[in-house]
């Protein structure tokens, strides 16, 4: 379950990476977010919470669109579930 988590959260990961609307720092963390996903060395949830912190510190930027935000709120939602499981 958790990998398949980690697909999803990669997917709209590397559609925010994609997107030219989004501002480069926001981009920049993004992709920053998946290496860590990738890294299998290390746990599961250590990664999870890794990416959480990068994320809940950029949703908060003001110079990030709506429509990103959203994103980065559903990537979250998603990860703060496998830690609770």
């Amino acid at each position: 379950m958790t990998n398949d988590v980690f697909i999803d959260v990669s997917e709209i990961l590397t559609h925010i990476v994609g997107n030219n609307t989004i501002p480069r720092n926001i981009r920049r963390v993004a992709d920053e977010s998946n290496v860590i996903l990738a890294d299998e060395e290390k746990d599961e949830t250590l990664r999870a919470s890794e990416v959480i912190l990068k994320l809940d510190e950029i949703s908060n930027d003001p110079n990030v669109p709506v429509h990103a935000r959203t994103l980065i709120w559903e990537i979250l939602s998603k990860l703060e579930g496998l830690k609770s499981s």
